[in-house]
């Protein structure tokens, strides 16, 4: 019979059988207990008989031979193990001796000390060079009795501390999730421990363009360090993706997940595509670099090039920016930009607060027939640079000015408001 014990709960190893009064019985059960680690247990043997005898509680364990715990000469033994740790576990014996006929009577019971480890249990993968196929391994290890594991949601529990699960390619995905459940006698249901490995494909990374001058190394670096389970990662070159392996002109080196590919004295010849492949069980993918080789001339061809296109450039703007400085009388903001140098109209505007002094000097049009007045407005033109010139020229010509005629209706402009 086994009795499970659990943290901080008193239990007394003892029966209520009895014995004659001549023969001892020693009433600490003939069975097994269960305890946890780090709880308490108490031993009780008693004994009815008489004359009086001798009580001795002894321990028989893995890492301790038969050691003497306690021994009284009453007819009652007690006893107790406070913070049982896997070494407390055993076979403890009560025995009893009489007095009269020195006759021994014992009885035992086995203490099983369960204990599970606080971690969770591990899963990894199982390095393999073919790529057909993963292998995952989880292991809980440090739990007594021996717990069970499963892979996935569907599989039978094993009684084991490490199982191994085995996919083909044909089963797996990106991003797919895979867990390991632990169950043990000290866990509840709602309480399981457990632990997941998602898979992921390559995804390698780099430069995808790549230039370099003629006669120089060059290093090319991918990284791959996302994938689960690692990838292969290699190098390879044309339209036909030639393996890369190391020699003369070309060195491979790692860094952690870095795959380095060094060409050196580089020529024309070298001016080609290559590929960074990773694979694993979930799929391939490659990451393309084109590599251009300038050779000197046409790197001075290029430098010249460009700097005549920056002279251009400064140039031009130089030219834009006079230009504008010469003509910049001629910008008006509310008559749009650039007008012509021709355009010398000016409107006369009077202010709101003259508004009478407006009308007392400005010549008034007769008025109409629904009694409004028509006010006459004279335009008057800004003399240009030719104008000048004119005024100059008649100063010194000896004819004398014509006589202007009086501006008729018709020929005078009107303004009406």
């Amino acid at each position: 019979m086994q009795n499970s014990l659990h943290r901080g709960q008193r239990h007394w190893c003892s029966t209520g059988d009895v014995s004659t009064t001549i023969y001892p019985t020693v009433v600490l059960p003939n069975r097994t207990l269960i305890a946890e680690k780090g709880s308490t247990i108490y031993f009780r043997c008693f004994t009815l008989s008489y004359p009086s005898h001798q009580l001795n509680l002894t321990f028989s364990g893995a890492l301790t031979n038969i050691t003497s715990l306690a021994s009284t000469a009453l007819p009652r033994l007690e006893y107790s193990i406070v913070n049982i740790q896997p070494r407390s576990q055993g076979v403890y014996t009560c025995s009893a001796l009489t007095t009269v006929s020195n006759r021994r009577v014992d009885n035992s019971t086995e203490l099983l000390v369960y204990y599970i480890p606080s971690k969770h249990p591990d899963c990894m993968f199982v390095q393999a060079q073919d790529t057909s196929s993963v292998q995952l391994n989880c292991s809980w290890f440090g739990a007594y009795p021996t717990p069970k594991l499963r892979w996935g949601e569907d599989g039978d529990f094993q009684v084991t501390n490490s199982l191994s699960l085995t996919l083909n390619s044909s089963m797996l995905h990106d991003k797919q999730k895979v867990t390991c459940t632990a169950l043990h006698k000290l866990l509840k249901q709602e309480n399981q421990k457990s632990c997941s490995i998602t898979l992921r494909a390559p995804f390698p990374e780099g430069k995808p363009l790549v230039t370099v001058l003629e006669g120089t190394n060059l290093t090319l670096t991918c990284s791959e360090n996302t994938s689960l389970p690692p990838a292969n990662t290699t190098w390879r070159k044309g339209q036909n993706q030639d393996l890369i392996v190391s020699g003369s002109r070309y060195i491979l080196s790692f860094e952690g997940p870095a795959v380095k590919l060094t060409i050196v004295n580089i020529s024309k010849d070298d001016e080609r595509n290559y590929f960074c492949r990773s694979e694993n069980a979930l799929g391939v993918r490659e990451l393309e670099v084109y590599l251009t080789v300038k050779t000197s001339s046409s790197v001075y061809t290029g430098t010249v090039i460009g700097v005549f296109i920056a002279a251009l450039i400064v140039g031009s703007a130089f030219i834009v920016v006079k230009v504008l400085y010469s003509r910049r009388h001629t910008i008006c903001l509310g008559g749009g930009f650039m007008q012509a140098e021709d355009s010398g109209d000016v409107l006369d505007l009077v202010d709101s607060d003259d508004e009478q002094i407006f009308h007392d000097t400005v010549p008034q049009l007769p008025p109409l027939a629904n009694g409004r007045h028509t006010t006459l407005v004279q335009i008057h033109r800004i003399p240009s640079s030719e104008d000048h010139e004119d005024t100059e020229t008649a100063g010194t010509d000896p004819q004398p000015p014509e006589q202007k005629e009086e501006p008729t209706e018709e020929a005078e402009d009107l303004v009406s408001f």
